[in-house]
């Protein structure tokens, strides 16, 4: 079990550091410090069972933290990214999509391997 989580984790890391800011944008936040801030979620896609305090911290930090359209197209960016770079067999959609709502934070994008990021202002 703790070999899985790890192996998610690794491909999250990977998928994020993968991505990079709109073009023609800058954006402050990196895929870097969205891993950072959603690792604490991960046991709860991959599990469900409660959200931890950490996860909902880090889902506001990063929603705080995106003051741009940059910023949050970058953010819509790498989750979409790390969603679609591990297998959907590890990990609940539905779950992930609904942590938002869970931790009070009202993102201007779904999270989810369809969401269209360039359209996020």
């Amino acid at each position: 079990m703790a070999s899985s989580v790890v192996f998610k984790l690794s491909c999250l890391v990977l998928a994020c550091m993968a991505i990079s800011a709109p073009k023609g944008a800058k954006a402050d936040i990196s895929c870097d410090q969205v891993v950072r801030n959603l690792t604490p979620c991960i046991s709860y896609v991959a599990n469900g069972g409660s959200v931890a305090a950490a996860c909902c911290s880090g889902i506001k930090s990063l929603y705080n933290a995106a003051k741009t359209t940059a910023d949050r197209q970058s953010v819509c960016k790498c989750l979409k990214q790390a969603i679609n770079g591990i297998p959907y067999t590890s990990y609940n959609l539905g779950l992930a999509a609904g942590l938002p709502n869970k931790c009070g934070v009202n993102l201007p994008y779904k999270i989810s391997p369809s969401s269209d990021c360039n359209n996020i202002k």
